[in-house]
């Protein structure tokens, strides 16, 4: 009548006054399409009558895309601002359902509906409110809607509806501030906006979805530290661990853990845990009582233990929390929380397990509490827990030895003498980075023992760094090359890391970027160098190239690297002298050094039985140096087919031998190394062709001779006893090696075109200066003359 009357009125003071009015009809919508044309009508009821008919139609997702096709959403976005409060509370319902469906969410976000929606709000209406919260928790997915929610004041409305006494409303406005807070952005206004104590009160709800819904917020919000206050002044671990002591709750624990868990680190809040008892019910939930059979048969036991097991592992990880902070660990340890935890560690929680590892890694700086666990059996434990599948548990509890035993020498022999070291050396192997590289940190800080040392070399510990040295990991790559380092002090090792093929992963580190990694790998390598073998074997894949680029360049040149280079020549005199052309008179020339030519430090290098190996060539010999009777090849074995006569051939060199017994009976007797230097020279020159005259040398015929000493020998490698004409490189390097077999100070210089000579240092009868000054030993013209260096005479000795 109302409506009537307001038409009557107008209708007087029109210019056409013959109109009439009709009554509202009453309409019966038949189908779809017919109640979606109804939203244009200009008739008040049958807009409410076609909604109530899209309500109950669009209880189905597919029904829901259906009818947005048909084009319902236009209308429905303008009648929720609508005058008529029954028309409008059917459009907000209608368009709340609506929204469940994510195809419809989509094109809502495409709507300018956000601040219709949340000016609705403020109206104390609670259909609105419920469909229109409704509405927002589904569009609040969108980034964008959730910007634009709090941009027209939506957090405000959202949290003040949490008084709500109606469920739903609660319900629909919990999931829009938690899809919100998963932006952190929006957490700190939650707290400064009042939302903390609504919340909280939220969790005295019937309903155990709103329960959850409020302790997921919590979850978000309490990951500021800012909201510890507001939670200590609303007493909100009072509420929580009320919660958690109520076994009619246990669907809840897991959630009201995970909210303690955030907060616990923090000294004020451990202590208010403390004090209402708290941790107490935590360490209840760690250690949960034993079902009886009777128990386990009123509950699925799947849900049982699935339960357990969660509960159990995130009250552990509230206490691997607290352990964070130094200032808890007193309090924790007074709590006998070492008994607890090592309870834990016999059950068959995996995940309980790790947690346990990390309060043991947070409590390890509390010297009492590591001590406790070493004394319950914790550290058995933990070793027990290394040879797990669970790679989780492997990892923390490798860590958790770690934090245990550094810094402690008890803590450290009980470790080895439960044999984790053994295990530890098994984790080498490890699929986990992380578990490798504190595995080798350990060993690393115990291997100084001899006994573990020898202990883990004889179960195969070289080999095992094998693989770990191919890892991309560089924490990885530290940690083994410096456990390297301390395993191969000793030639057998360093003899076992050549023939476990570990050497040529450790010299491709050389190209690594990470600067720790290559002063490591130069450090390991300087080490390795001091055994000849394994230091060619480490040029043989290009050591010396690699070091040699690193040494040429500002960024990666050190003090490592430069010493490591030095220690591949000076391990070796033989790649030395090819490589520098100099031996200086500290070098000493022993069995097995051998002369093949210059060297590129990007040649490959050959060891002495690469070079036995080779067919026949035209290039000059290589001269090899030998006195010993037996030799033993410790490369590799020679090839099927090569005759292995050849080696004993080469490598006996009687004339050789004779010729040092000559030179030690009648040189080392004089008393004058003048002397000595005169009549040694005469003698190389004796058994090397003689005097000859620099421009006779073409006579001499030393070419001829030595290329008929391969032939004879059928090999390229001839034994310096068996030239009898000898060029001025080979009287050099015989000189050299005779003066170091009876100790005359003595350099071996390499100069173009085969010329050698040696530099002496003599104090001249014929002189007055009573300091030694430096000759060259003239070993080809006049055999014994001294020539001083840097003067013209010794200038045409060396030069063509």
């Amino acid at each position: 009548m109302d409506k009537k009357d307001k038409k009557e009125r107008k209708s007087k003071t029109s210019i056409v006054d013959c109109k009439e009015t009709f009554q509202p009809l009453c309409v019966d919508v038949k189908t779809t399409k017919t109640a979606v044309l109804l939203l244009n009508s200009t008739e008040e009821d049958a807009i409410i009558t076609a909604c109530e008919a899209i309500f109950k139609y669009a209880a189905e997702d597919a029904k829901k895309v259906y009818l947005m096709e048909l084009g319902v959403l236009q209308p429905l976005s303008q009648h929720i601002t609508h005058i008529n409060e029954l028309l409008r509370q059917n459009a907000f319902k209608v368009l709340g359902t609506m929204a469940t469906n994510s195809a419809v969410g989509n094109a809502l976000q495409q709507m300018d509906l956000i601040p219709r929606i949340i000016e609705k709000l403020s109206l104390d209406d609670v259909i609105i409110q419920e469909y229109g919260a409704l509405c927002l928790s589904c569009l609040s997915l969108d980034p964008s809607c959730k910007v634009q929610i709090f941009d027209n004041k939506g957090l405000p409305v959202l949290i003040k509806l949490l008084s709500c006494a109606e469920p739903d409303i609660q319900k629909n406005s919990l999931e829009t501030i938690y899809n919100l807070v998963q932006n952190s952005q929006f957490c700190l206004h939650v707290v400064e906006l009042g939302g903390i104590p609504l919340i909280l009160e939220c969790l005295n709800s019937d309903y155990a979805i709103i329960q959850e819904l409020a302790l997921k917020i919590l979850l978000k919000v309490t990951t500021d530290k800012e909201s510890y206050s507001t939670m200590r002044k609303e007493l909100a671990f009072d509420k929580l661990i009320e919660i958690i002591k109520n076994v009619d709750f246990n669907d809840l624990h897991v959630e009201t853990l995970q909210v303690i868990f955030n907060c616990v680190s923090d000294s004020e809040n451990f202590q208010i845990i403390l004090e209402g008892g708290g941790l107490a019910i935590i360490f209840e939930l760690m250690v949960p009582p034993k079902l009886s059979e009777t128990e386990k048969l009123e509950i699925p036991l799947p849900l049982v233990k699935c339960n357990k097991n969660e509960i159990q592992s995130s009250a552990v990880q509230c206490i691997a929390r607290a352990a964070q902070n130094p200032e808890n660990h007193k309090d924790l340890h007074d709590l006998n929380v070492e008994e607890i935890l090592i309870e834990i560690l016999s059950g068959d929680n995996d995940c309980a397990k790790a947690f346990v590892c990390q309060v043991m890694i947070g409590m390890s700086s509390f010297l009492s509490s590591k001590e406790r666990v070493r004394e319950l059996g914790g550290l058995t434990a933990l070793i027990r827990l290394l040879s797990g599948r669970n790679v989780s548990v492997r990892r923390e509890a490798v860590q958790a030895l770690d934090h245990l035993t550094v810094g402690h020498e008890q803590n450290s022999m009980t470790l080895c003498e439960e044999k984790g070291h053994e295990i530890l050396m098994h984790r080498l192997g490890d699929s986990c980075p992380k578990i490798v590289t504190v595995a080798a940190a350990i060993l690393c800080r115990i291997v100084d023992l001899e006994s573990i040392r020898c202990d883990l070399l004889s179960l195969g510990a070289i080999p095992a760094l094998v693989e770990p040295l191919k890892s991309t990991d560089s924490q990885v790559l530290i940690n083994t090359i410096m456990l390297l380092c301390e395993l191969v002090l000793d030639a057998g090792a360093r003899t076992e890391m050549q023939s476990a093929g570990g050497l040529e992963p450790l010299v491709n580190l050389l190209r690594s970027t990470n600067m720790e990694v290559l002063r490591s790998t130069c450090m390991a390598i300087s080490i390795c160098a001091k055994d000849e073998p394994t230091s060619v074997e480490m040029c043989k894949f290009g050591a010396l190239e690699l070091l040699d680029e690193i040494n040429q360049s500002d960024n990666s040149r050190s003090k490592f690297s430069e010493f490591a280079l030095s220690s591949l020549m000076q391990s070796s005199m033989s790649l030395k002298y090819g490589l520098t052309d100099n031996l200086p008179s500290t070098d000493m020339i022993t069995d097995g050094f051998y002369d093949a030519g210059k060297l590129r430090f990007d040649q490959k290098v050959l060891t002495l039985v690469d070079l036995l190996m080779e067919p026949l060539n035209q290039h000059l010999p290589v001269v090899v140096v030998n006195t010993a009777v037996e030799v033993y090849l410790r490369t590799r074995n020679t090839e099927k087919g090569q005759p292995t006569e050849r080696y004993w051939k080469v490598m006996n060199d009687s004339a050789l031998r004779g010729l040092v017994k000559e030179v030690k009976e009648s040189i080392t007797p004089l008393k004058d190394k003048h002397k000595q230097y005169v009549e040694l020279a005469r003698k190389v020159s004796k058994v090397m062709g003689g005097a000859i005259e620099k421009e006779d040398l073409h006579t001499l015929g030393w070419l001829l001779h030595i290329s008929l000493l391969k032939c004879k020998m059928h090999c390229n490698v001839i034994p310096i006893g068996m030239i009898t004409k000898g060029f001025y490189c080979h009287r050099a390097l015989l000189f050299k090696y005779l003066a170091d077999c009876i100790g005359l100070s003595c350099s071996l210089v390499r100069g173009d075109y085969n010329r050698a000579w040696n530099e002496v240092l003599v104090c001249k009868r014929d002189e007055h200066s009573s300091q030694p000054c430096r000759y060259i030993v003239d070993l080809m013209h006049q055999p014994g003359t001294l020539l001083r260096a840097h003067t013209p005479a010794a200038f045409r000795y060396h030069s063509i």
